[in-house]
Formats: structure tokens, C-alpha cells, sequence
């Protein structure tokens, strides 16, 4: 009897874990072997600018690049927690990277950058369907954004900032500390996920991705 309640429980779980899809973290808490990196004239080595520590990644934003996973994603939800090093600056997450050769890819950037959190940025050329030139504007700009949807609601300097995004054939939800603040819609429905250095001490941590 005792065996086949654990045959059934098994039986469930399995089915649960199918239901949910299967959770990945690709920050192990340890080291940063899932993860490649982007340095701005290749200046100095990953390790002066990304760094572990008490289970939490240590950005030092000088000089610019990113960190970025070593595989592809699609269909994904993204979670995630970053907080400022001393004072509010800037930095952001990059999603569907297309060929991270560059401080500033091919790829939509969820800003992160204080008061902003929660934009859209459109590197290198990429596109969201939403995004259109301004009026009275001819030309498009280098760094096009698409504003968030409400005002700011981050946190003050020290404590933790959430960042949930949710990517579905292409279609991409922000959410910060929980209020929907962006969506759009990319042509691109695959690429690298990456963590930006951009001028200011940031922290992550709790870094997790379910498919």
C-alpha cells in the first residue's frame, strides 16, 4: 500500500512538472559559468566588472558591456531582483539578443535605469511593433524608446527592485515590483538574455527563468 501511494504521488508530480514547465537557474548562486561577457573594447578581463558574492551578482556599470547566457531562449518567463550600489543609476535587462558582438546589441532593452524602469529600448536597429516615430519626426533615433506604462513605482536606493518579464512568440510583458508597466511585440522570437554594465554599481540576485 505504502509503495503505491508513492507511485501515485510520483505519478502526480510528474504531471504537475509538465503542467508548469521546467525552471532553470541560470544564476547558480556561485559562479557565473552559464554566462558570456561583452566588454567595451574588450578594456580589461569580465572578472574587474562581474563578480559573485553572498549568492548576489556585482555589476560595477565601468566600463559599459553586458553579461549575457551562453544559451538561446524563446518562450520564457524571467524573474529576477536588482537593487543600486550606492546611488540610483542605470542599467537594464537584455532580451532576445540576436549576436551579442557589441556594448549595445541587436536586442529590446527593459530599462532599468532609475525612474525609467520598465521602458522599452530598441538596440541596434531592433523592433517592436508598437514602437512608431514620433510626430514631426523623419528620422529614427539612435536609442528609440517606448515609454512604461504608469508612473515609476521603484524602490528608494538599497532595497530591492523586482523585475518580472514574460515572453511568449515574441510578445514581451514587463512587470516591475508586480504592476504591468510594458508590452510589445518583436518580429525576433529567440535569442540571449543579458545583464548590462552602464555607468553605476548594481546588484542582482534570485535570477531564475521557467520555459
Amino acid at each position: 500500500m505504502k509503495k503505491t501511494l508513492i507511485l501515485i504521488v510520483s505519478a502526480i508530480m510528474l504531471i504537475v512538472t509538465g503542467c508548469t514547465g521546467q525552471s532553470d537557474k541560470i544564476f547558480n548562486g556561485k559562479n557565473l559559468s552559464n554566462w558570456n561577457f561583452v566588454i567595451e573594447n574588450d578594456s580589461i578581463s569580465p572578472e574587474e566588472v562581474f563578480s559573485v558574492k553572498d549568492h548576489s551578482i556585482f555589476i560595477t556599470g565601468k566600463p559599459i558591456g553586458y553579461m549575457y547566457t551562453k544559451r538561446k531562449y524563446s518562450d520564457f518567463t524571467l524573474e529576477t531582483e536588482w537593487r543600486w550600489l550606492g546611488e540610483a543609476g542605470n542599467s537594464g535587462i537584455f532580451l532576445l539578443i540576436e549576436s551579442p558582438d557589441n556594448p549595445f546589441p541587436r536586442a529590446i532593452e527593459c530599462q532599468l535605469k532609475a525612474g525609467n524602469a520598465g521602458d522599452f529600448v530598441l538596440l541596434n536597429h531592433s523592433q517592436l511593433a508598437e514602437y512608431a516615430l514620433p510626430e514631426g519626426v523623419t528620422e529614427r533615433p539612435k536609442f528609440p524608446v517606448i515609454p512604461k506604462k504608469n508612473n515609476s513605482n521603484e524602490k528608494p536606493v538599497g532595497e530591492w527592485n523586482k523585475a518580472k518579464i514574460v515572453i511568449k512568440e515574441g510578445h514581451i510583458s514587463v512587470y516591475i515590483n508586480d504592476l504591468l508597466q510594458n508590452e510589445g511585440t518583436s518580429p525576433v522570437t529567440e535569442g540571449h538574455i543579458g545583464l548590462q554594465s552602464e555607468g553605476y554599481g548594481v546588484q542582482f540576485r534570485n535570477i531564475s527563468i521557467s520555459e
